[in-house]
């Protein structure tokens, strides 16, 4: 069972399993805390209706603290298993687990926008974000591909095909700041199938003049 408690001492297992390093972790922490109790205020319950216990009372929770609840979240956003198996590594249900992940992940949304790290997703905005700039505006692109179940349909089939060891995925464009490693830019869902350049091409990604003309913007991670 995956929990906080225990996974704040396996330092590399941590960043595995988070994509963040447990200092950059509880950076986020008291901004993701802040959100979620606008969002669920502790006087009440999930369902917006005022408690009749207090806070703290009753069963302990899948999820009991603020810092699991974020290790969750950022858990699934990084490895992006079957809702059934991560609501195993969190001894959840299945439901339990689906209905978390709706609750939080625009919780997380909210966290990154008030720290001024959520990435861009107007593509004609990316050479004015601040993120861009970060040291300087040199980015770099690559295309991040998620497996998918099979799809029925035999069009969407041929689209989703990745052409690797027959796999199904669907696939998003990033733009990572070559200098602090900040994911810049990140573009609509699309078939695991398409090339990043010609998905590049079709957002019309605004570089900066500089990207442009030395072509960070189509450079490989």
């Amino acid at each position: 069972m995956l929990n906080y408690e225990t996974l704040q001492d396996r330092p590399r297992d941590f960043l595995a399993a988070t994509s963040l390093k447990l200092e950059e972790f509880l950076q986020l922490l008291p901004a993701f805390e802040a959100a979620y109790l606008q969002r669920s205020p502790r006087h009440l319950t999930h369902e917006g209706k005022p408690r009749q216990r207090r806070v703290g009372g009753g069963a302990t929770g899948a999820l009991p603290s603020v810092a699991d609840k974020l290790l969750f979240i950022l858990t699934y956003q990084k490895t992006h298993p079957l809702h059934t198996m991560h609501a195993w590594q969190f001894d959840m249900s299945q439901p339990q687990a689906n209905a978390w992940m709706h609750r939080l992940l625009p919780v997380l949304q909210h966290a990154l926008a008030d720290l001024g790290m959520q990435p861009e997703r107007d593509a004609r905005r990316v050479a004015v974000h601040p993120l861009t700039w970060e040291g300087a505006p040199d980015v770099a692109m690559d295309g991040t591909e998620r497996r998918r179940q099979r799809p029925v349909d035999p069009t969407k089939h041929q689209e989703h095909s990745s052409g690797k060891k027959k796999t199904h995925t669907d696939k998003n464009l990033l733009l990572v700041n070559a200098h602090t490693s900040t994911v810049v830019y990140l573009g609509p869902t699309i078939a695991g199938k398409r090339h990043d350049k010609k998905a590049a091409d079709e957002d019309q990604i605004a570089y900066s003049q500089r990207d442009a003309r030395q072509g960070y913007g189509l450079s490989g991670l």
